[in-house]
């Protein structure tokens, strides 16, 4: 695989041209059978949508997060009388007209600085892999591409916000649906799974002392004296991931991963091991890390995550209880340090559960109608954007493909979301064509 990476400028025309035929694509849309007006989220011609926020914590919900149960509710239903509808009761909250899941008291009494965004779909089988790549990555996997996942791409478009910072964290699995695809290893992540451990790789092991460590890179840096020049991109991104390992390893940056340098009363408002990793995405912002994913797929608290086909639904109320807990602490934590309006709080789930029950009282999948969350980030909130029918199974207005919510995301931090890539010659359009919610930024 080529992994050349070269920037160009985009001439105001070339935008324009490229901009109008977004817009002619999203007029006349159709989903499930219904057509749809001009997108709400077209904006005037030559004018690229830009916030102002520095960094993305983005949260993901493994397994399938069901929009009727938590931020689209509907009418109750019965899962003994298979009758379709939301498992719980609806609240009201912050914003009128908006309504969520009882068991999302903390984020109810902040929507104003909160949207739901109710009506994201994708046309991807409603397979955990295949659509759990088409939430990272924007793409369906097909062809010899290895697209770059959303924060490899914010990675390479804006870099660390502090020098001497990795721009891109995975608090979670590495997997390559996260990774930096055609955009090569200086795009990548670092990564850790336990909070109380920190990075994996960057700890040296007890038998590799200070001199020890020190010889290491006095002969690395023989060998670099030594060997010829490279233009291999590849063998130069390795060299550029060595340095900043070597940085990274060092106690300035580590102290980051730290958690007992905060408050024991702060620690316990963000709850458990989910709610310190939230803790510990808003000590990385500090730090100057772009993008942080959180993942919160902890199976431990119902026995199947988020997935909750039969017996799972029954302690889903409980990992529902746990992100609000969680989200809302972090939001109000980055709001009181200042940090909100520079920081876009973001949540998604690979797709949504459908209103019917299965024969164990449980949910399927939903990948046509869903919703993903979007918080802070200086954007124009409204509690929910977009509407489904009376039992969250189709989008009735204002849909948001995937595109469209990666060019949110991306306008939101300030990455030109209507330019292209290159995968060596190749140019491949940074979020698919996608346009942004414009109301959002108004």
């Amino acid at each position: 695989m080529n992994n050349d990476l070269f920037s160009i400028s985009i001439s105001r025309r070339q935008g324009l041209a490229g901009m109008a035929a977004a817009a002619s694509g999203l007029s006349g849309g159709i989903i499930g059978g219904l057509a749809f007006p001009q997108s709400a989220m077209a904006h005037p011609a030559g004018l690229l949508l830009q916030g102002k926020a520095d960094h993305v914590i983005s949260i993901w919900l493994g397994g399938g997060m069901g929009q009727i149960d938590t931020f689209d509710p509907k009418r109750q239903g019965d899962p003994s009388k298979k009758t379709p509808g939301s498992y719980y009761k609806a609240i009201d909250t912050a914003v009128e007209g908006v309504q969520v899941c009882e068991h999302l008291p903390g984020m109810a009494s902040m929507m104003d600085r909160i949207t739901a965004v109710r009506s994201v779909h994708h046309e991807v089988i409603d397979e955990h892999a295949a659509a759990t790549n088409r939430m990272h990555t924007g793409r369906s996997v097909g062809g010899t591409v290895t697209y770059p996942s959303l924060g490899s791409i914010i990675a390479n478009q804006r870099g660390a916000a502090v020098e001497g910072a990795p721009p891109y964290v995975l608090i979670g699995y590495p997997n390559v649906t996260r990774g930096p695809g055609f955009l090569g290893a200086k795009s990548g992540y670092l990564y850790l799974t336990d909070t109380s451990q920190g990075p994996a790789g960057l700890s040296r092991p007890t038998e590799i002392t200070a001199d020890r460590q020190t010889r290491r890179e006095q002969f690395l840096q023989t060998l670099h004296a030594s060997a010829d020049s490279t233009a291999d991109t590849r063998l130069r991104d390795y060299d550029d991931a060595i340095a900043l390992s070597l940085k990274l390893s060092g106690p300035e940056f580590n102290q980051a991963f730290d958690l007992n340098r905060e408050s024991g009363e702060l620690r316990n408002r963000y709850g458990g091991e989910f709610g310190q990793r939230c803790l510990l995405s808003r000590r990385l912002v500090e730090r100057g890390v772009r993008f942080i994913e959180v993942s919160h797929n902890l199976n431990f608290l119902n026995g199947a995550g988020w997935d909750v086909h039969n017996q799972g639904i029954l302690q889903q109320h409980a990992l529902i209880q746990e992100l609000d807990t969680a989200v809302a602490t972090l939001i109000n934590d980055l709001q009181e340090k200042r940090l909100l309006d520079k920081t876009l709080i973001v949540i998604t789930t690979e797709f949504g559960r459908p209103p019917e029950f299965d024969s164990g009282g449980g949910r399927g999948h939903q990948g046509k109608a869903f919703t993903c969350v979007l918080a802070g980030g200086g954007l124009n909130h409204c509690g929910a954007y977009g509407e489904t029918d009376e039992l969250s199974k189709k989008i009735v207005s204002s849909p948001v493909s995937v595109p469209d919510f990666f060019a949110t995301i991306c306008a939101a931090v300030g990455v030109d979301y209507s330019k292209n890539l290159y995968d060596g010659d190749r140019p491949v359009p940074i979020t698919d064509n996608g346009s942004p919610i414009a109301k959002l930024f108004a």
